[in-house]
């Protein structure tokens, strides 16, 4: 497998990262031997970096990988994350210093290669969700993970680009954070280029652009969108993270693109994952697996390489009419 520059680190980073969370599951729901196989499986084919956090299970991915991790010789990267409780926010130094010492204890490492800010960003703090003044401004989030990566606990730090695409600009532009998690797929490409007026969707513009200005990795998540481009099949964890996006409308989109492309390129999982790199800006796409037959698809998919221009072009015709709904 190939690597790609992860931003401005230096890190040479795998063109699929092996994803701890819920939806895919592998680490969460399987029994051991298949966690097993699946890591051995994951090193063998290439991949060099896994993608975890202290809410994956409540603690139970960054448990699995902590002994897993034990068992091979050749150590991947390892990035966690921290989400922020909103009822505590006098104290956000302290609940990252927390929430990454207990990932360590978790993961039986000393340090990790990147510390990732959880929260969706958007222009009040609320819900889940944390404003631009407590992720940049004095004692916020961004201070806070500084002072991990000072004290040698992370290599890196970086945040998850959920929420709202003028305050994750804002974030981007301030140099802070050397990576972040960019909703990149399909059936929403707005991270990367302008779309029709009318798109109905969630719109994450200008993203990617921010990102490449100020060389800050991309680590393109959702992929799958939650299993609807890889599959018809529902397994009951699909979560929309996005807004205009209810599943029935995510489904319809997905059909209209592999009306269009077919089988020509791959399954649809391995269409996918070779449409994301297709785009130079992603440093490293986050894949979520189910199964072990998952794993062996996407490593398929990434020796295939970049979806060709002709498909491209295929793509973009749909996105100008919002596939065909404009």
């Amino acid at each position: 497998m190939t690597t790609r520059p992860f931003g401005r680190t230096g890190l040479q980073v795998s063109n699929l990262v092996f994803g701890g969370g819920f939806v895919g599951g592998i680490l969460l729901h399987a029994d051991d031997d298949t966690r097993r196989t699946a890591m051995r499986r994951a090193l063998e084919g290439g991949i060099n970096w896994i993608d975890t956090a202290a809410s994956y299970g409540q603690g139970q991915s960054e448990e699995v990988l902590g002994w897993l991790l034990q068992e091979v010789e050749r150590k991947p990267y390892i990035s966690t994350k921290v989400g922020l409780d909103l009822d505590r926010l006098d104290d956000i130094a302290g609940q990252v210093e927390e929430s990454l010492h207990a990932s360590l204890a978790r993961l039986r490492m000393e340090s990790v290669d990147l510390f990732q800010l959880h929260n969706p960003i958007a222009p009040e703090t609320g819900g889940t969700a944390l404003s631009v003044a407590h992720v940049l401004g004095k004692g916020g989030a961004a201070d806070a993970l500084d002072r991990m990566r000072d004290q040698g606990l992370a290599r890196h730090i970086g945040f998850t680009a959920l929420g709202e695409a003028a305050p994750i600009r804002e974030v981007i532009d301030s140099g802070r954070f050397e990576s972040a998690q960019v909703y990149y797929n399909l059936i929403n490409p707005t991270a990367a280029r302008p779309l029709p007026a009318g798109w109905s969707g969630h719109d994450f513009s200008g993203v990617l652009d921010a990102c490449r200005a100020k060389g800050v990795a991309v680590m393109n998540i959702r992929v799958f969108a939650a299993g609807v481009l890889a599959t018809d099949v529902r397994h009951g964890r699909e979560i929309v993270v996005t807004e205009g996006s209810e599943m029935a409308q995510e489904e319809a989109r997905a059909r209209a693109v592999f009306d269009r492309l077919g089988d020509r390129h791959g399954t649809r999982a391995q269409t996918a994952i070779r449409f994301s790199l297709a785009n130079p800006d992603v440093s490293c796409v986050v894949i979520g697996l189910a199964e072990l037959a998952h794993l062996e698809e996407a490593l398929a998919g990434a020796e295939k390489g970049p979806l060709p221009d002709d498909a491209i072009a295929e793509l973009n015709d749909l996105y100008d009419t919002e596939f065909g709904r404009l």
